[in-house]
């Protein structure tokens, strides 16, 4: 959906310095190749089928299905990816990218962990030195995975200023990488930043969809009635959407988090209350304060605790082809407890933000219909942090 610009509609771009800017036209150029090359596309084929674990499959939640009543609900297991979630199909060409291109580093930031996770992850397979900017915040609530990325050899270096979480990780990577542009590569987590980061996130995310197309019609004879995913940057639902962008018959759903409430910075839900600004090098909705700079969010999902968003969901709002609805805190966890119970299947909070949703939906469509939801990842790593602040 985007032209040779890097835009999507009026959304997206490169605003970014020309230092920046050079280096970015060299990492758009070899991957305009290499996703045409067939030694390069075996590699990665043979990483995802050997090593990565897919494809992952799409599992009935009879039990949650039964218990919410109304349309069946349907889960893609990315939780079932090595390494806990979505993040490793793009870390996987991220990583291949910058070996390709003779890099011995890989910069990133990461929210929740499992960007970090997933990039240190690729990084070791693919022998690469790992760097991974973490919010101080984010570091103290997610330590499972803190603890998985020092043991996979990745370097974890804390943002200790502002809000100290996803926004700040990223300004630090940005900043780590330009004072090294020739070593390494700064393998972003989601589909934003500046082109052409959202279109090769975005590429690499889309097995998703490609493999739940091919997974629905072989097990019920028919393309999904309904999609439902999170958002945050929005790597896992743009990943899923591609594949049905162009299939009018099915809805599409993007999760944001309300958080706390509607009032400024209890939520992260930027396409439902976000402007038209710049952040990080692209145009996409922002959640700004009254000076217009980006204000602080929250989620009770360091993965979803963003101020923007990806500028494809942008466009894809503006034209009404996905339909962004939000979730709050207490809805989100409801979730997180249900499917854990009913299907034994526990899901990453970000993910319990698409369950809630979809539970929600299907009590208001017939038992003929269908939902598929795609479960991005899985929630070892929040059951901690569950458990403490909330209870088990």
């Amino acid at each position: 959906m985007n032209n040779t610009n890097g835009f999507f509609g009026n959304f997206g771009g490169a605003f970014i310095s020309e230092k920046l800017k050079q280096e970015m036209d060299k990492v758009e150029k070899a991957y305009n190749h290499l996703k045409n090359d067939k030694n390069f596309l075996n590699e990665i084929q043979h990483i995802r089928r050997s090593y990565q674990g897919r494809p992952t499959p799409v599992t009935f939640a009879k039990n949650l299905t039964a218990q919410t009543g109304g349309a069946q609900i349907y889960l893609k297991r990315e939780d079932l990816n090595h390494t806990g979630a979505h993040k490793i199909n793009h870390c996987i060409g991220e990583a291949l990218l910058a070996k390709y291109l003779g890099k011995n580093k890989i910069i990133a930031e990461t929210g929740a962990g499992q960007h970090g996770v997933a990039m240190a992850t690729a990084a070791a397979y693919l022998g690469l030195e790992c760097e991974i900017h973490m919010g101080e915040v984010d570091i103290a609530k997610e330590r499972p995975n803190v603890l998985r990325m020092k043991l996979l050899g990745a370097k974890l270096i804390p943002a200790c200023q502002g809000q100290k979480t996803l926004k700040e990780a990223i300004d630090n990577a940005f900043s780590a990488y330009l004072n090294d542009t020739k070593n390494s590569l700064y393998c972003i987590g989601t589909v934003a930043g500046p082109h052409p980061f959202p279109t090769i996130v975005r590429d690499y995310q889309s097995i998703i969809g490609k493999e739940a197309r091919e997974q629905m019609l072989s097990l019920i004879g028919k393309l999904p009635d309904n999609i439902v995913a999170c958002v945050g940057g929005g790597s896992n639902a743009i990943g899923i959407f591609s594949a049905f962008l162009d299939d009018k018959n099915v809805s599409l759903y993007g999760v944001e988090p309300l958080g706390k409430g509607t009032k400024l910075g209890e939520h992260a839900a930027s396409i439902t209350y976000g402007k038209e600004g710049i952040m990080h090098g692209f145009r996409s909705l922002v959640i700004t304060d009254e000076s217009g700079t980006p204000a602080p969010v929250y989620s009770i999902a360091s993965g979803l605790d963003y101020p923007s968003v990806g500028p494809e969901h942008a466009y894809l709002h503006q034209i009404n082809r996905v339909k962004y609805v939000t979730i709050d805190d207490k809805e989100c966890l409801n979730a997180f407890y249900t499917l854990s119970k009913t299907d034994g299947i526990i899901p990453a909070l970000e993910s319990a933000h698409a369950v809630a949703f979809a539970m929600k939906l299907a009590k208001q469509l017939p038992k003929e219909n269908n939902i598929l939801v795609n479960l991005s990842g899985r929630g070892d790593k929040d059951i901690d942090f569950v458990a403490e602040n909330y209870g088990l």
